[in-house]
């Protein structure tokens, strides 16, 4: 592995892909740590250290910021709007005719639904930093903090309008950056960004896990957490690689005295056809609740249940409804992106069939059949890896600092074998060994 990143930085064009990625990923990391205009930076810090802040609500946006969320800076929204904004994109896509005619008509479709994503995300971005300033002005983001109405001393209306638009920009420069990535360098940039807002939080939360541990100064806690996590990723990996193959031949065409076809091939029917986005859903349906509720300040009874059962994170209620959520939801996003009656008819039209399987309206729905069994482990192998977190928070005490959230390792785990992937077909392209031998 050493010796193929050696002779990666050996090739000019490559070298220069991988540098490029390297100094957008710094200018990144940079934003992420200045603080926005009006915000008093010293009381932030003040209740971040006091380990007081409301991971149970913003986590998830905290997360994807790379911690930046809670630190209000620049980028505090970090890439969470333009992900939002692509999920409403993809489902639109299936119930507007428009869209879908666009997503049919390729390159220059595709550009087109691209900059529809551009505009919904700058107006979401409006949206959640208004929320997000309105929840810094009340004192709610750090919940317990003596200082946390402090944080944004002048609540004049110019003061929120700059902090709004200040944050606002700040997703538009995450957005034009994750493209640079994605266009000059190496691998998907917006998932580049979230990568490395994920992997930016795990130094800090580990070693916090061992201040905070009691069994021999906290290193048996470390130890215990790093087992863990090392058998999550083998077991993401491994479930993220399992496909289910469906052989597919093409029969043979005589064109004048030349035959074509004849060839076999297979369709791949991943595991996990789903990824993360299930799991995204389910966080962002029952985040919304919990949102209202603080907005509201209502003390009613529904609002003391939805806080005592959907906003904490380790409610019964809230495991139960979150499990079911993204079980659903891998359900849901699955037929919404394999359309079994299409394959089978782009396979009739180029005379491809499945051994055994009659070509037409019997191959969708064998693909249909099988599409749903595997996708009943898949989806509940995405809920057991997501209650890890609040397994782990009821094993280590109520600490929220556990690293190896369900969401947080599928991310980081895709987004490295992709973008291991590209590297090695750039390597193998110049007849080199790659990473894996």
């Amino acid at each position: 592995m050493l010796t193929a990143f050696a002779r990666a930085f050996k090739t000019p064009d490559l070298r220069k892909k991988l540098l490029f990625t390297l100094g957008i990923i710094v200018v990144y990391r940079i934003g992420t740590n200045i603080p926005i205009p009006g915000v008093d930076y010293r009381n932030v810090q003040t209740c971040i250290d006091a380990a007081q802040a409301n991971q149970g609500l913003f986590g998830l946006v905290n997360m994807f910021s790379g911690g930046a969320l809670l630190q209000i800076t620049v980028f505090a929204l970090g890439i969470m709007p333009y992900i939002t904004a692509s999920i409403i994109l993809q489902l639109l896509t299936v119930v507007i005719p428009r869209l879908e005619a666009l997503k049919k008509e390729g390159q220059a479709g595709t550009a087109k639904i691209t900059q529809y994503t551009r505009y919904l995300t700058v107006a979401l971005a409006v949206l959640q930093g208004t929320g997000l300033v309105a929840t810094a002005r009340s004192g709610a983001l750090f919940q317990g903090c003596p200082v946390a109405s402090e944080i944004v001393p002048d609540q004049s209306m110019f003061v929120t309008i700059t902090m709004v638009i200040t944050m606002t920009a700040g997703t538009a420069a995450v957005m034009w950056l994750g493209e640079l990535i994605t266009d000059r360098g190496i691998g998907n940039g917006m998932s580049m960004l979230m990568f490395i807002s994920i992997a930016a939080t795990f130094p800090s939360a580990l070693w916090a896990i061992k201040e905070q541990g009691s069994l021999a100064d906290g290193w048996i806690e470390f130890g215990t957490v790093m087992l863990v996590g090392l058998v999550m990723v083998g077991l993401v990996v491994f479930v993220e690689q399992a496909q289910r193959r469906i052989p597919v031949q093409y029969a043979k065409r005589m064109i004048g005295r030349r035959s074509y076809g004849g060839t076999s091939t297979y369709i791949p029917l991943k595991v996990n056809q789903a990824g993360v986005i299930p799991v995204i859903f389910a966080s962002s349906l029952l985040y919304i609740p919990a949102l209202i509720v603080q907005f509201s300040s209502s003390t009613a009874g529904w609002a003391t249940w939805v806080t005592n059962n959907l906003a904490d994170t380790g409610a019964t209620a809230h495991i139960i409804l979150y499990f079911f959520l993204i079980v659903f939801f891998a359900f849901f996003y699955v037929a919404i992106t394999f359309n079994p009656e299409e394959v089978a008819d782009n396979m009739k039209k180029y005379g491809g069939f499945i051994p055994g399987i009659r070509a037409g309206r019997p191959t969708a729905e064998y693909l249909s059949y099988v599409l749903n069994r595997i996708t009943w482990p898949g989806s509940l192998y995405l809920g057991l890896i997501s209650l890890v977190p609040t397994m782990a928070l009821a094993g280590f005490g109520a600490n929220q600092n556990f690293p190896f959230g369900g969401t947080s390792i599928l991310i980081i785990v895709g987004v490295g074998l992709e973008t291991v992937r590209q590297i090695e077909s750039q390597l193998q392209q110049r007849n080199y060994e790659g990473f894996l031998r």
